[in-house]
């Protein structure tokens, strides 16, 4: 364990910085297992910054009788939310109801019905939609979120953006998640409680040595090379966990990854009020219209093969055409690939099940333990950000079969840094920095809660004006965030900060990022130096 007498071997060795990694990091860490975890690029670069920004049940799901996989992500919402509330926090979801919405045809729930109510012709039911509403009210034992009501749209604020056509909707609770904030405390938490994170290190060979693995990494900037010894290896990969088995450390295995790219396009606010569209097309998909960084909306999202990992997803010009027809079918004002100002995408990396579709694919994780020959690795495939904890504890029953002395799960409730306070304390938080802090913009206190929580203070010191921040690099950026990304958790550049630590890159001009780029880049440099 941590404290045994080989203290250059580590007990557990994650490679991946994604949600997965950094939760069963965290978990080991704080159970008293030493950890090392290696990303080969930033933290949550790739699958862990591009979802759809949801702690959700997966309304859905259920059509594919995935109870378990809904229960627990029901249960966890509140969970999660507890434990970090100034970056998670509850939405409601408005689903309009019309006579044509139809099943996606491959669900086990839309063949069931075609053999006992033919004449539906895959329509889906008022009745059915209301039963899937009163499971997910039900199935995880709500406490803090509100359950699910009928809404008449005529002269409401929800119906008021909507064509004329929709005269009902339900309304639901679900949760927002700043999802690659959310990556990096689980990892800032990992390294308080004794693990090493290392990012822009890449795993380029791991293997068998007996009872141990020998894992060598090479460091992205300077090309140098490590080695490292650990009792058992994580492969928490995402879409490159197959990668990994195959050229890294080359075992057998019968599992695979189903790589499905989800494609989300973001346009100028698209309405005045707080609430969540859940939008059913004619071909039975789904796509959200969610609303975004104050003055903008996300609307997602696809679902398509994509079967090259190391082929970066964009949000192909079929995909953004795709989501705004989509969205033109419900919205009352069309809205055009013009008014289209930022996409992302990403590369769910989901366990091949052998389904028909990349809709119908689980998006259940599970959990394989390889120890034929040695020492043993655990690969990790598919999941879903809401699950994340649960993922961890899962994969700490796993390791605790092969280390022994593993302490008992610990992770339920207890806050991310920043989160130490109650699920409605955001105002308060607020309140309090405009009284400390009299020269903060309403914009810039509450971002700055929604993003650091009670560790607010410690950014802004004993500041007395903007000034005594430091430099402004554009959109409310200071001198002194800047800092505490660079020395707190793990950016290097302006990307790290501006699109995956926050969103300011909506707001920065090409050339302000290009401007804070430079600046972090001497920032470090005159570091090294001094450290040389």
């Amino acid at each position: 364990m941590a404290d045994s007498v080989d203290t250059d071997v580590t007990d557990l060795f994650v490679i991946g910085g994604g949600i997965n990694g950094c939760g069963i990091a965290r978990d080991a860490a704080g159970r008293g297992l030493s950890v090392t975890l290696a990303e080969m690029n930033d933290l949550a670069s790739a699958t862990s910054s591009s979802s759809t920004k949801l702690f959700h049940g997966g309304l859905r799901y259920l059509e594919y009788f995935e109870f378990r996989l809904v229960r627990e992500a029901l249960i966890e919402r509140e969970i999660l939310l507890l434990a970090m509330p100034h970056i998670s926090w509850p939405m409601r979801f408005v689903l309009p109801y019309h006579k044509d919405m139809r099943f996606e045809s491959e669900t086990p729930t839309s063949r069931l019905l075609s053999v006992f109510m033919p004449w539906m012709k895959g329509r889906r039911p008022a009745w059915l939609i209301r039963l899937g509403l009163f499971l997910y009210d039900h199935l995880g034992g709500r406490k803090i979120l509100p359950g699910t009501r009928t809404l008449s749209l005529a002269g409401t604020k929800e119906g008021a953006p909507l064509q004329g056509r929709f005269a009902k909707a339900y309304e639901y609770s679900d949760c927002w998640i700043e999802d690659s904030r959310l990556v990096v405390l689980n990892a800032r938490d990992a390294e308080a409680r004794g693990a090493r994170i290392m990012t822009r290190t890449k795993v380029i060979l791991a293997e068998r040595d007996g009872e141990l693995w020998r894992i060598k990494t090479q460091d992205n900037e300077s090309g140098e090379t490590d080695e490292f010894r650990a009792r058992m290896l994580v492969n928490a990969g995402g879409p490159w966990v197959g990668d990994i088995i195959r050229s890294k450390v080359r075992i057998n295995s019968r599992e695979g990854v189903r790589l499905v790219r989800g494609s989300h396009i973001v346009t100028r606010r698209l309405y005045d009020h707080d609430k969540c569209y859940f939008f059913q097309g004619t071909d039975g998909r789904i796509i959200f219209a969610i609303p975004y960084e104050n003055d903008f909306t996300l609307i997602g999202t696809t679902d398509a093969e994509h079967h090259d990992p190391s082929e970066k997803p964009v949000c192909t010009p079929e995909e953004k055409k795709y989501l705004v027809d989509f969205a033109n079918q419900y919205f009352k004002d069309k809205i055009t690939e013009g008014d289209v100002v930022w996409t992302y995408s990403g590369v769910r990396p989901l366990y091949d099940d052998g389904a028909s579709s990349a809709t119908a694919a689980t998006r259940d994780y599970t959990l394989k333990v390889d120890s034929e020959g040695g020492a043993p690795i655990l690969n990790v495939f598919g999941g879903k950000i809401t699950t994340y904890r649960r993922l961890a504890e899962s994969a700490l029953e796993q390791v605790a079969a092969h280390l022994p002395g593993v302490k008992d799960p610990w992770t339920a409730g207890v806050p991310l840094p920043g989160g130490d306070f109650p699920v409605d304390g955001v105002a308060a938080l607020v309140a309090g920095l405009h009284s400390d802090f009299p020269f903060l913009s309403d914009f810039l206190a509450r971002r700055l809660v929604r993003a650091y929580g009670t560790e607010t203070r410690q950014i802004l010191a004993d500041a007395k004006s903007l000034a005594d921040l430091g430099r402004d690099f554009g959109a409310s950026l200071t001198e002194a965030e800047v800092v505490w990304l660079m020395e707190k958790e793990y950016a290097r550049t302006a990307e790290d900060v501006v699109w995956r630590r926050n969103k300011l890159g909506l707001r920065l001009s090409t050339e302000e990022i290009a401007e804070l780029d430079r600046w972090m880049a001497e920032r470090r440099q005159a570091a090294s130096n001094a450290a040389e």
